[in-house]
C-alpha cells in the first residue's frame, strides 16, 4: 500500500502532536493544522451496515474516496499507527436512527455500544489545501479561522443496498483568473476529491443562499470572485440522515482525523 510505504521515512511529529492534543480534549477546525499530512473524514458503521457503505463509496468515489477501512471492532488505523480513532479527532457526531444525537469529544462511549463497527477514512479536500496555498490561491477560511462552508446539493448519490442521499459540496472563494490553476492543483488529488464538481452558479446544485451552509461557516466572498465547488467527505453523514442508518459514528464536519500520510502520498 502506497501510505504503508511512506510511513517508512516520514516525519510526522507535527500529525501525531496534533492528535495528542485533540485526544487531551482540544476542539478546533483542522483545516490549516499539521500542513502537509493528509487529513480525512470518517464514518463508523456496525458491521450490518458495513457492506452497504463499502458499495456506497464504490459508486460515488468523488464524494467518497476510501483511504482505509478498519477490521470490526478494530479502533486502530495503518494511516497513523498508535493513534485511537475514538479519542483522536477534534470533535465526534453519534447518530441514532437518522438523527443527530450527540457531538462529543470522545467517542470512546459511544464506540462500547457496538462491538463489530468498522470504520472508513475518506479523503478530505483540506489535503489540497496546502499546495493551492503554495501556489498563492487564499484559502479563505483559513485566512478568517473558521470552519469551512460545505452544502447539501441536489445531485443524487448512486444508491447502494439501505444507503441513499445527496451529495455535500465544500467551498471555497477562488479570484475568477485563478479557477483554472485551483482545479489542476486539487485535480492532481484524484484520491482526495480532485477536481471540482461545480463552479459559479449555485444554483444549478441547489444551494440558494451560500451565507447558511448546512454544515460549517459562511465566508466572504470578495469582488471578483468565483465561489468553487468540491464534492466533500461529509456526504455520509447525509445518506445516513437520508437513510435512517440506526447507529453510526462520524467526526463533526471541519474536525478531521490527521493521518501520517504526507499529501504527496496521493499526488497522482
Amino acid at each position: 500500500m502506497i501510505a504503508i510505504d511512506h510511513l517508512r521515512h516520514v516525519n510526522a511529529e507535527p500529525a501525531r502532536i496534533a492528535r495528542e492534543r485533540y485526544r487531551a480534549g482540544s476542539i478546533e477546525p483542522t483545516s490549516g493544522v499539521a500542513p502537509g499530512f493528509t487529513q480525512a473524514n470518517m464514518i463508523v458503521l456496525p458491521r450490518d451496515w458495513a457492506f452497504d457503505f463499502l458499495l456506497y463509496a464504490q459508486r460515488n468515489p468523488k464524494a467518497c474516496p476510501v483511504l482505509d477501512v478498519s477490521d470490526p471492532g478494530s479502533h486502530a488505523t495503518m494511516l497513523a499507527p498508535g493513534a485511537d480513532l475514538r479519542k483522536d479527532l477534534p470533535l465526534y457526531r453519534i447518530w441514532r436512527d437518522g438523527k443527530l444525537s450527540e457531538e462529543t469529544a470522545d467517542a470512546t462511549a459511544a464506540w462500547a455500544e457496538h462491538s463489530d463497527l468498522v470504520s472508513f477514512l475518506i479523503g478530505c479536500s483540506f489535503t489540497f489545501e496546502t499546495p493551492m496555498a503554495e501556489a498563492g490561491i487564499e484559502i479563505r477560511h483559513i485566512t478568517d479561522k473558521s470552519n469551512v462552508p460545505m452544502y447539501l446539493t441536489n445531485t443524487p448519490c448512486r444508491p447502494a443496498g439501505r444507503l441513499h442521499g445527496n451529495m455535500v459540496v465544500s467551498m471555497r472563494p477562488i479570484p475568477a483568473s485563478r479557477v483554472a490553476d485551483a482545479a489542476t492543483i486539487s485535480g492532481r488529488f484524484p484520491a482526495v476529491h480532485g477536481a471540482p464538481v461545480h463552479v459559479g452558479a449555485p444554483q444549478e446544485i441547489g444551494i440558494e443562499d451560500l451565507s447558511k451552509p448546512e454544515f460549517g461557516d459562511a465566508v466572504r466572498i470578495e469582488p471578483g470572485e468565483v465561489p468553487v465547488f468540491w464534492a466533500c467527505g461529509v456526504t455520509p453523514q447525509a445518506a445516513v440522515m437520508a437513510s435512517g442508518v440506526p447507529f453510526a459514528i462520524t467526526h463533526a464536519p471541519g474536525h478531521m482525523f490527521i493521518t501520517d500520510i504526507p499529501d504527496s502520498a496521493y499526488h497522482a
